[in-house]
Order: structure tokens, then sequence, then C-alpha cells
């Protein structure tokens, strides 16, 4: 099918036909607020485990470490989400697989509300991660086919949600569980989402009533052709998503504990933790802005290059002044990184397996995440230093640097090869 038919418009004389939907348009922004809303909602499960946390130990009489497997099964439950309801996304829409997500998300709250021991509450977080995958990668999949110039800051603002939901969502918890208990906030947290989400899900809803309901049924075609299958370049882009993402949790995962050991405090080091997530955000939107101009691709290789520049100087500087200086810095180079695999995934990949090969690629992030975090920890026990911890995560950073330099040679080489 020829692009043109896709986008035709019906005949004026047909009262009866839906105004054609187009791209970058008014609706376009609209429905890309309503899906900032929805991401910011949905992330709840990810930050209020974090702050529950200390009580949900004194009150279990449990280890830290017992306690803290809630977030690990948070994450894994986050990583599944993203494949399943990516794929529920493709097939039956985004409104319904956020529907389900927030449907699942808001049972395990409760059940995690009502836990009557520790294991119960563990494993229902893995059910409150698997419901809130639906607001991030499927998002950022729908975001971008709503758009054809403005893909690239239509994908990174759809992202934000996240950071955004993280600046938002613990000092509610917080000042709940401070006043009311943990176990009311919990299940008021899970009564404020139903809420939020339906009447938001709703409004998005009667935005996209006169169209398809799955939207990438009239998404624009991919622009590049690397002559990868689509498996082969999935996991070539989950090698790059686990290499960044390995060394993007260095600082990310240890800054707070390695203040308190060169004795700044770990206060000082939640400070950086936060002006880091802040920038990140600023990180993002540019990022997007950059992608719809120079493309996907490039905005990875830049981003590697600018994540690996700012781990050098950890390195070498360790003074309160210099950490602040340069968590700054590793945030506003950081935080456009991930969204670049799902911008090149539309660029490179059918509209329809969008949603699906974005989460496999946010699963991988999640697994470097992870790794990251404890490989760093494990180098840190061996050596008694986080200095061959960041070169770790140096050397990391330039495998994905690597695959992002050859993925760029791919496409150009296609390019030359393409007739006039």
């Amino acid at each position: 099918m020829r692009r043109s038919d896709v986008w035709a418009v019906p005949d004026v004389s047909d009262s009866s036909s839906p105004k054609p939907f187009q791209p970058d348009s008014r609706d376009a922004w609209t429905r890309l607020g309503l899906a900032l809303i929805i991401g910011s909602i949905g992330s709840v499960g990810l930050w209020s485990v974090v702050v529950v946390l200390p009580v949900v130990q004194a009150d279990f009489g449990a280890t830290r470490a017992d306690a803290s497997l809630s977030f690990t099964l948070c994450m894994i439950g986050f990583g599944v989400g993203a494949v399943l309801l990516g794929k529920l996304a493709d097939k039956r829409g985004i409104i319904t697989a956020v529907g389900v997500g927030t449907t699942i998300c808001c049972l395990g709250y409760v059940a995690a509300a009502a836990s009557p021991t520790l294991m119960l509450f563990n494993i229902s977080h893995l059910a409150i991660g698997l419901g809130s995958a639906a607001t991030f990668a499927p998002l950022m999949a729908e975001a971008s086919h709503w758009f054809e110039r403005r893909r690239g800051l239509a994908v990174t603002i759809a992202a934000s949600g996240n950071y955004l939901g993280g600046a938002i969502w613990p000092t509610i918890v917080e000042r709940g569980m401070a006043s009311a208990g943990w176990r009311t906030t919990i299940a008021a947290v899970a009564a404020a989402v139903a809420v939020s989400m339906g009447l938001t899900l709703f409004a998005l809803w009667l935005r996209m009533r006169g169209g398809a309901a799955r939207s990438h049924a009239q998404a624009a075609a991919p622009r590049i052709d690397l002559r990868l299958s689509t498996n082969a370049l999935t996991v070539i882009l989950c090698l790059a998503s686990i290499s960044c993402c390995v060394a993007m949790a260095m600082p990310q995962v240890h800054i707070v504990a390695y203040c308190g050991d060169l004795g700044y405090g770990v206060a000082r080091g939640a400070e950086m933790l936060s002006i880091m997530l802040g920038l990140g955000i600023v990180s993002r939107i540019g990022s997007g802005y950059l992608a719809d101009r120079i493309g996907g691709l490039k905005t990875l290789l830049i981003g590697s290059m600018a994540q690996g520049f700012a781990l050098v100087f950890y390195i070498f500087f360790d003074s309160l002044t210099s950490l602040y200086l340069i968590s700054a810095m590793f945030g506003l180079f950081q935080g456009g990184i991930v969204p670049s695999y799902a911008i090149i995934v539309r660029e490179s990949m059918p509209a329809s397996e969008a949603a699906t090969r974005i989460g496999i690629v946010i699963f991988a992030s999640i697994l470097g995440m992870s790794f990251g975090g404890w490989i760093s920890g494990w180098i840190f026990d061996k050596t008694g230093s986080y200095g061959v911890a960041f070169l770790n995560g140096v050397a990391w950073n330039v495998l994905n640097l690597g695959i992002a330099m050859l993925l760029i040679l791919r496409a150009r080489q296609r390019m030359q090869l393409a007739p006039a």
C-alpha cells in the first residue's frame, strides 16, 4: 500500500466518515499530554516500594536484604510486563494494554496492603511491576505512531512520565505513611491509581475513538533499512541496551554508598542521585529534539559517548564539589539513551511490532541495570574500592559505543548501495 493511500482523506460528501487522524497535529499533542499523565500515574509502583521499604522491614522484623526483595521482584515484573503488555498493545491497542496493566497493578497493591507475611508482600510487587510496565515501553511505542516530524520528541516525552512520577509519588507516599501507616497508604494508592487512570484512559479513548483501535494500522512505514531481520536487530539492540545500562547502573545504584565510604554522608549521595534523575528529564527531552534532526542511531551514539565521558571523570575526581558536578553532568548525558532504542525500533521495524520489540529491549535494559548494580558491588567487595567498578562501567560503555557505530556504518552502507 502506498503511503498516500494510508493517509487518504475520505470524500467530504460522506458526512458519516470520521475525520482522519493527522500525525503531528493538535490531536496528536493532546494524546501525548494524556500519555505523559498516564506514565506518571502508572510509575507509582517503582517508587513507592523504595519509600515503604524501611517501615515494612521493621513491621515484619526482617532483614534489609529480605525486604529489598520486593524491589527486585517489582523490577522483574516490570521487565516481563514490558514484553507481554507490549505484545497486547500491538494486538489490541494501547487502551486495552494500559487497562489490563492498571488492573493488575491495583490488585497487586491490594494484596500488598493485606499481606500477613513479608513473602506475600514481596510477591505482590511482582504483579505491581508487571502492571506498571504498560505505562512505559508500550506507551513509548504508541506515542511514536502519532508523530512523524516530532517522533523523537514524542517518544522521550512519553518516557519522561516515569521520571515525573519519581518526582511526585515518593513525597505523597511518605506523608501518607507518616499519618495513616503503610498499609492504609498502599490501599489508598490503589484506589487513587484506579480512579485517576480510569478517567485519563477514558479521555484518551475519546481522543482515539474516531480512528482504529490499533493506531499503528495508520502509522508511517520504517525510515531506514539495515538489511537485518527484526529478530537479529532486536538481539543487537538488546546487547546494546544491556551494555549501556550496566555502565549506567554504577553511579545510579552506588553513588549514595560511595559518598558514605568517602565520609561525605549518605544524605549527600541522595542529593546527587536526585540531581542526576532530575536532569535526566532534561536529557530525555533534549535527546528527542536531537533524534528528530539526526535520527535515533546517531542520537544513541552521541549519548553513549557522553555517558562514557562522564564515567571517566568519576575515576579521577572524588571531592564533594566535583562529585556534585559530575553527577549533574552524568544526568544530563544519560537520560536520553534508553528512549533512543525505542526511536531506532520505530525507524527500522514495522509499526505493527513496535510495542513488542521495544518491550523486549526495555526488558534487556532492566537486566543490564540489575546486573550492573550487582557486579559493581561485587567488584567493590573484592577490591575494597569503587575505582575498578567505574572502569568496568567504562568498558561496558565502550561495547555499547561500538555497537552504535557498527549500526551507523551499516546504515550508511545501505544508503550508498541504494539506487538513486
